[in-house]
């Protein structure tokens, strides 16, 4: 249950910070290696990333945790965790896996945006998981561990780091590819205006909180907005801003110490009262019932 995760304080958050001999901007180990060097109580605990991580299982089942919600693992699943999601690997001991983890820019060409390119298995708001059969997760591992082998190379640092980022340009599309051919939607097949629409809520979640307040800055309608949404993802345009709102005053209410009062203020709210009201809503418990339930 989501309250085997509970924290005493408040939640980490956590900035790509390889050791000091590590000079890119990619880094890449196995689960394995990374629960050697990590205390176990280390392992247990939530944070919150500052930049993208793809977990790719290869031996053993699993349960990871990523915003409260949880990912049954296997192998070949792989998930992707994005940066402002909260991640616990649970507690499961007897399985293995690559872990990847960079930072958004170091995916694409300077020049370019992650919309422009389509690049993503919806990797900008949710997150999702593909199972690779065992011809695609072979493949995934002879990908991902000539990555590793080219990070020793000892030429330039600007030639590998060069190379490591078109290997993971690489490896990232041909995901996508397999995303799309197992009939998962992507970006692809979501409309600009959404995908303008989402990234401004993910800004913005804490200053507006009406569908006319991003209607303005897209300079559309309500209701184009409403109907592009809807195609997007299946709900309305205010449904997808409120599920944000509450995505992170649940976020608040788990990891954190912080007042109920503060919360609210914190998320816009005039009135402790009206963030309750609304929280209730969402969630079906107010927020003091919710950080019970999770204690």
């Amino acid at each position: 249950m989501v309250h085997s995760f509970k924290q005493e304080n408040n939640i980490r958050p956590l900035k790509y910070k390889p050791v000091l001999s590590y000079p890119y901007d990619l880094e890449i180990f196995s689960v394995s290696s990374l629960k050697e060097r990590t205390p176990e109580e280390r392992m247990k605990i939530t944070y919150r990333y500052e930049f993208y991580m793809l977990i790719c299982v290869t031996k053993g089942m699993c349960t990871q945790w990523i915003d409260f919600e949880p990912i049954p693992c296997k192998e070949g699943t792989l998930i992707v965790v994005t940066p402002g999601q909260v991640h616990n690997f649970g507690h499961d001991e007897n399985w293995d896996g690559w872990v990847i983890l960079f930072r958004e820019e170091f995916l694409l060409p300077a020049s370019l945006t992650l919309s422009e390119l389509n690049l993503t298995f919806d990797i900008g708001r949710t997150p999702n998981s593909i199972t690779l059969n065992n011809t695609e997760l072979h493949r995934a591992i002879t990908l991902i561990e000539q990555m590793v082998q080219d990070s020793l190379i000892q030429v330039a640092k600007e030639d590998v780091h060069m190379l490591l980022r078109y290997q993971l340009y690489a490896f990232v599309t041909w995901l996508n590819i397999i995303h799309k051919q197992k009939n998962i939607p992507t970006t692809s097949q979501v409309s600009q205006k959404f995908l303008k629409f989402q990234e401004l809520v993910e800004k913005n979640y804490a200053k507006l909180n009406h569908v006319s307040d991003y209607a303005a800055l897209l300079n559309c309608t309500e209701k184009t907005l409403t109907r592009v949404t809807v195609a997007a993802v299946g709900i309305s345009a205010k449904a997808f801003i409120s599920a944000r709102i509450s995505l992170e005053a649940k976020r608040l209410l788990m990891h954190t110490d912080y007042l109920i009062s503060d919360i609210a203020e914190m998320l816009n709210f005039q009135e402790t009262t009206h963030f309750s009201k609304f929280f209730k809503r969402e969630t079906g418990y107010t927020p003091v019932e919710f950080r019970k339930q999770n204690l």
